[in-house]
């Protein structure tokens, strides 16, 4: 579902009766009052189907009817069939977001999801590219296309633009011509929920999107706006960036696949080991809650903790002993 013509006009639901119709009505209102993304969407519908289903199977007809103690038995049987803590928490996320709507339109009394969590599940940290490794890659010169090649200059421009400002994929795609302001090298980025920031462009980024832009017209359609396109001359495929980034990599010699979220998150750590700054980490990487971010942290407290290891001359003394 997308926020444009497929909106009606009232997407308020008329059947109180109808679990599907209700749920459709929800999403619809995402899409067209909230401007939630298509993708965000999907996840909604895929996370609300699966109460759907325990609804269906345990004879409750309603949403409304849905009680606490419910939404903990849904929650107990989804963990035993071993879902993680972090994706329980997102269908409690989406339960919530349902019944707040649900609160709204007077078509329940309570929220049932409110005051349930779901059980902590140990925090992975991001995979990351040390600053030399990326470097290296980046440094490599071109690929076999030559360094004349329209895709083998894209595919640099994007991955210059990707670890210089912090980009998420969905956001690299929908930057246009416009988009980048080269007198003061920023870039106007529409993120999650339709929320514009503005970030900085590395030069180096600058340089290889100039270098992209010489040539973009060979492939560009006349009347295509996007930054990126691709063979076809239209805008380019968030599959199409993900599998052009594995063979970027490989051919420079990459010991590992590269993914767009593997460069944000380079970009997040290295700049928060530099500054030290959480906030302006936030604020780059776009994050409503400053929770998301502190993640980073971890891996700069482990860089500490191995450079301790390293250094400290109590700790080599300690490590010696054991």
């Amino acid at each position: 579902m997308s926020p444009d013509s497929t909106c009606k006009q009232d997407s308020r639901p008329t059947d109180t009766q109808d679990i599907d119709h209700i749920m459709d009505a929800f999403l619809e209102h995402l899409a067209c009052e909230r401007r939630v993304s298509p993708h965000t969407i999907s996840n909604y519908r895929r996370d609300l189907s699966r109460m759907v289903d325990f609804l269906r199977n345990h004879g409750l007809t309603h949403w409304a009817d849905l009680r606490e103690a419910d939404v903990r038995r849904h929650l107990a049987e989804r963990h035993q069939a071993g879902l993680a803590g972090r994706s329980l928490s997102r269908e409690l996320s989406s339960l919530r977001s349902l019944f707040e709507y649900l609160l709204r339109e007077g078509l329940a009394k309570q929220n049932p999801a409110r005051d349930v969590r779901a059980p902590k599940s140990s925090r992975t940290l991001p995979d990351t590219f040390d600053a030399d490794q990326i470097n290296a890659l980046i440094d490599a010169g071109p690929d076999q296309g030559g360094d004349r090649n329209p895709l083998s200059l894209r595919d640099t421009a994007m991955v210059e633009l990707f670890y210089s400002s912090g980009l998420r994929l969905a956001e690299l795609i929908a930057v246009n011509l416009g988009d980048i302001d080269p007198a003061d090298a920023m870039l106007t980025v529409i993120g999650k929920g339709a929320k514009t920031r503005r970030v900085p462009v590395g030069s180096a980024a600058l340089q290889a999107i100039h270098a992209w832009l010489a040539v973009r017209g060979l492939l560009a359609n006349d009347d295509e706006t996007a930054l990126f396109v691709s063979s076809r001359g239209n805008r380019i495929h968030p599959r199409t960036v993900q599998m052009r980034l594995q063979q970027w990599a490989q051919v420079r010699g990459a010991s590992r696949d590269l993914h767009p979220h593997l460069l944000r998150h380079s970009f997040a750590s290295h700049l928060l080991e530099s500054s030290g700054d959480l906030r302006a980490v936030q604020e780059l990487l776009g994050h409503a809650d400053i929770g998301t971010t502190q993640i980073y942290t971890h891996l700069d407290f482990q860089h500490l903790a191995q450079v301790y290891d390293q250094a400290h001359p109590r700790a080599r003394r300690k490590r010696s002993s054991d």
